[in-house]
């Protein structure tokens, strides 16, 4: 194992950490709570080393292509503006975090925070060329956005313990490790002074 160092190339990526996809939320993703402390330890290093934090969320119109009165496989969530598509207050976005909305439109679902936004744009025109990418679901949004990054360049680590699955079929999170592994991406584990690349097996 070998120790992460941040630089002025590096950006944090928190995928989704909104109340729906929390338990109690209308599409709760099992043990989704489970990923904000290490979470809230993965934004406190980049704080200390001044490195920038984008937040995704999904900021859906009430009748998104994706709930199933539209036909889409999902129920309703993440509605823009209510409570289901906040941020988890336990969760230390810092102030200056760059929010990026998705699938804010009634005709497109975006998975992947790339999808339809200018994050691409947003981090090339701050130098970043690696990014470390948490948060929910491992299967969905979070797989979506490592694979999307890979595409798009950059350089991805993912952080296991700081992500959840859905897991509509048993070993889908497990399977989507192994996909961004295979793809490119570099699985790191949380240490006491940042993080260390591991691989997953």
């Amino acid at each position: 194992m070998s120790a992460i160092h941040l630089g002025p190339q590096d950006a944090l990526l928190v995928i989704d950490l909104q109340y729906d996809f929390l338990p109690g939320g209308s599409l709760a993703v099992p043990a989704g709570h489970e990923v904000i402390a290490p979470i809230n330890r993965l934004l406190a290093w980049f704080g200390d080393e001044h490195r920038p934090v984008f937040a995704s969320r999904d900021w859906h119109p009430g009748d998104h292509c994706s709930f199933k009165e539209q036909g889409g496989p999902w129920p309703p969530h993440c509605v823009a503006d209510t409570r289901g598509a906040e941020f988890a207050n336990e969760l230390a976005l810092p102030d200056d975090a760059i929010i990026i909305s998705k699938a804010d439109t009634a005709d497109q679902d975006a998975y992947s925070a790339f999808n339809g936004t200018d994050l691409a744009q947003q981090l090339r025109e701050r130098g970043i060329t690696r990014v470390t990418v948490c948060g929910l679901a491992t299967d969905y949004c979070v797989l979506n956005t490592v694979t999307d990054a890979l595409d798009e360049g950059f350089e991805t680590l993912i952080v296991p313990e700081a992500m959840r699955a859905v897991d509509v079929h048993p070993g889908d999170g497990t399977r989507a490790l192994d996909r961004m592994v295979a793809r490119g991406a570099v699985a790191v584990r949380i240490g006491d002074h940042g993080m260390t690349a591991l691989s997953v097996s």
